[in-house]
C-alpha cells in the first residue's frame, strides 16, 4: 500500500488583487517541490474567472513518506510564511494515496469512502461520459479540421472527461449520494 504513490491536494483562497503575486510565488515554490526525492507530478488548477475563486495545487509523490518529507520540510514552511499575506484562508491540504481526492469534501474532511465505493462511483460516472463525450468531441474535431487520429481523438476525449469529472460531476455526484458513500 505504501508504494502506490501519494497525492496531496492543497487549496489556496487568494485575496482579491493578489493573484499575480501568488503566481510568482508558485513559480518560486514549484521547482523546489519538484526537486524533492520521489516527486512525480505538480499540477495547478487555476480558478475560472468569475466562477471559482481558489487555486488547487495537486502534487504527487512515489510514496507517502516522500510526500510527507516535502510537506513538513523547512523549505516549504518558509515559503508558506512568505505567501501567507496573499491567502484569504489558511494553507489547507490533505494527503491520500489513490484517487481519494475525487471524493474529498471540505465538510467530510476526516472521512474518505472505502475503495470499493470509490470504484463503483467512479465507474458509474465515467461510463456514461465515455459514451457521450465522443459524440460531442469527434464532430467538433472534424469541424476544426483536426487530423483523424485515435491518439488525437483520445487526447481531447480523455481531457474533457477528466475536466467534467473533477470540476462538475464528482463534486455534485458525491454530494448527492453522500449518505451511502460515507456510511
Amino acid at each position: 500500500m505504501e508504494n502506490q504513490g501519494a497525492t496531496v491536494v492543497i487549496s489556496h483562497h487568494i485575496l482579491d488583487g493578489k493573484q499575480n503575486q501568488y503566481e510568482d510565488w508558485l513559480n518560486q515554490i514549484g521547482p523546489i517541490c519538484r526537486s524533492f526525492k520521489g516527486n512525480i507530478d505538480w499540477q495547478i488548477v487555476r480558478p475560472i474567472p468569475n466562477l471559482t475563486f481558489k487555486y488547487t495545487v495537486i502534487i504527487r509523490f512515489d510514496t507517502i513518506e516522500n510526500l510527507t518529507k516535502w510537506m513538513e520540510s523547512n523549505e516549504r514552511k518558509k515559503l508558506i510564511e512568505i505567501a501567507k499575506p496573499l491567502f484569504a484562508k489558511d494553507d489547507k491540504y490533505f494527503i491520500k494515496s489513490g484517487l481519494e481526492f475525487l471524493f474529498f469534501s471540505e465538510k467530510e474532511e476526516q472521512k474518505i469512502p472505502v475503495r470499493w465505493k470509490q470504484y463503483l462511483v467512479t465507474w458509474s460516472a465515467i461510463y456514461p461520459l465515455s459514451i457521450l463525450t465522443p459524440l460531442i468531441v469527434l464532430p467538433l474535431l472534424k469541424i476544426l479540421n483536426f487530423p483523424d487520429s485515435k491518439f488525437v481523438n483520445s487526447f481531447f476525449i480523455s481531457g474533457l472527461v477528466v475536466l467534467i469529472m473533477v470540476y462538475f460531476l464528482m463534486p455534485n455526484y458525491t454530494r448527492l449520494i453522500k449518505k451511502w458513500l460515507y456510511k
